[in-house]
């Protein structure tokens, strides 16, 4: 029996910020298990019902004011099945493709919907969902996306700060440059030019607190030759927050190879690892909000949460920050643990990988299918899929893998035409390194509470991740050693 966890301490004054977090502990308790190894199961059967249902029957009116995020509902609920090991039969991944191309605009990237302006996120969306679904050939949408105008869209809105609006008239998001950043490592879409001031654009958008808010402002120096970007004042613009903090990181994580190749003599941009790990950590709740994570300072816990900040610790780790996740195989593990050991000999000091499951298995999940923010709110696919999503990034460590970067370096063959070679090489054998260390994967309660290990920048599964770049690089993938 789980004792009875202490609420958040309170300072007596009352404010409309604390009389919700009082009504979200109070909620939670009623959610909490009986024992803590011993959550409420997986309701896999009506997760399903309920994205098959959405998919097949169409989305309940409600979503009306989704209508310019259809790439994104078809991603969500692609993604969600692909997650809990389910795919798509023939028939209905062709209507997907179908419907999918429709959204691709005449000029370059993809809409909201038919007829709609190009935007950046949905390009990311739809181009994600035609890795799951999708095929080379005719009529299987890969080699139907113009790249070559997607690649003049996206030069269009790039900003001289290296910053991107996310569509033609628009603002500048950092979620933008993460969304173009995937679909040009996905599509083989790399350049020099692309990539330049991305990088310093990410740095100037890290808050004081460790997070990263949305963009920042750029200063320029009233030169006759023409204004120069100056390096400070750069500020942020707006609080840290848990999503811009997982794609201004990610993308971070992407441009490594970009920044490895640069001359050693030019001054790097960095980021502050230290402040922005304390901030990650601090966004987990506590028992009594049963270890679900929080986007921003001083807000209640959100399921959705479970990834975009619960997803930050492999991409931490992946950049040297001991003991945020993972390790690198260039040194050889300890004996493969059993699944079913218990979490003694795990080092959760930084974030409590049990605590989160427990949020997402007991107050996650809708009692009618699908996953939530949390109770008693109603399910919806954005939540069903970064539930989900968070739930893997829990239970499975996913790390790079030098051995793994090196067997896909070995096998690179120059392909025809080959532009930018020596980057589009390192991007790519640097995105496909990504390894779940065997053994090491903890499924809290039973087995099938277990989810597919899902690419920690992507959002991908590896096989859709390497089916789809392995076709737009001209590559063939060695395979991986086969599980014991």
């Amino acid at each position: 029996m789980m004792r009875q966890p202490r609420r958040s301490p309170h300072d007596s004054y009352e404010t409309e910020t604390t009389d919700h977090q009082t009504e979200t502990e109070t909620i939670l308790l009623k959610h909490l298990p009986l024992s803590p190894d011993s959550p409420s199961p997986l309701q896999r059967d009506s997760h399903l019902q309920f994205l098959i249902r959405n998919l097949i029957q169409g989305f309940p009116s409600r979503y009306i004011s989704q209508d310019a995020s259809q790439p994104w509902l078809l991603y969500w609920t692609l993604q969600s099945f692909s997650v809990m090991g389910v795919a798509l039969d023939p028939n209905n991944k062709q209507k997907a493709i179908d419907t999918i191309m429709a959204w691709q605009h005449p000029d370059g990237g993809f809409g909201g919907g038919p007829g709609q302006a190009a935007h950046l996120l949905p390009t990311y969306a739809a181009v994600c969902a035609l890795a799951i679904v999708g095929r080379p050939g005719p009529g299987g949408g890969w080699d139907q996306i113009d790249r070559e105008k997607m690649y003049k869209f996206f030069m269009s809105i790039k900003q001289s700060d290296g910053a991107f609006l996310v569509a033609h008239h628009a603002e500048v998001d950092v979620r933008g440059t993460y969304c173009l950043l995937v679909t040009v490592h996905l599509l083989n879409m790399l350049t020099p030019e692309l990539l330049e001031g991305i990088p310093g654009f990410i740095m100037s958008c890290q808050t004081y607190e460790g997070g990263f808010s949305s963009a920042s402002q750029p200063y320029f120096s009233a030169e006759p030759e023409g204004p120069i970007l100056l390096d400070s004042p750069r500020p942020p613009l707006g609080e840290a927050h848990g999503g811009y903090t997982f794609c201004s990181l990610a993308s971070w994580v992407m441009l490594q190879p970009y920044l490895a190749l640069q001359k050693p003599s030019l001054q790097r941009p960095s980021l502050n690892f230290k402040t922005l790990l304390r901030w990650l950590v601090q966004m987990q709740g506590s028992e009594i909000e049963l270890g679900g994570f929080r986007g921003r300072t001083n807000k209640l816990v959100d399921g959705c949460y479970s990834w975009w900040v619960g997803g930050c610790f492999a991409l931490l780790s992946s950049l040297g920050i001991v003991g945020a996740h993972g390790r690198d195989d260039n040194h050889e593990s300890s004996t493969a643990r059993e699944e079913d050991e218990s979490w003694d000999d795990i080092d959760d000091s930084l974030w409590d990988r049990a605590a989160l499951q427990r949020y997402i298995l007991c107050a996650g999940q809708h009692p009618a299918g699908g996953l939530r923010d949390k109770p008693p709110k109603a399910a919806d696919s954005y939540h069903t899929l970064y539930c989900l999503a968070g739930l893997s990034a829990a239970q499975h460590n996913v790390f790079l893998s030098s051995t793994r970067q090196d067997a896909i370096v070995h096998g690179w063959r120059t392909p025809p035409e080959s532009k930018h070679e020596q980057l589009r090489q390192a991007c790519f054998s640097h995105s496909l390194s990504w390894t779940e260390e065997e053994g090491t994967s903890r499924v809290l309660g039973a087995q099938n509470n277990r989810m597919n290990a899902t690419h920690p920048v992507f959002n991908l599964t590896m096989t859709h991740t390497e089916a789809m770049m392995a076709h737009f690089y001209k590559q063939t993938i060695p395979s991986r050693p086969k599980k014991t």
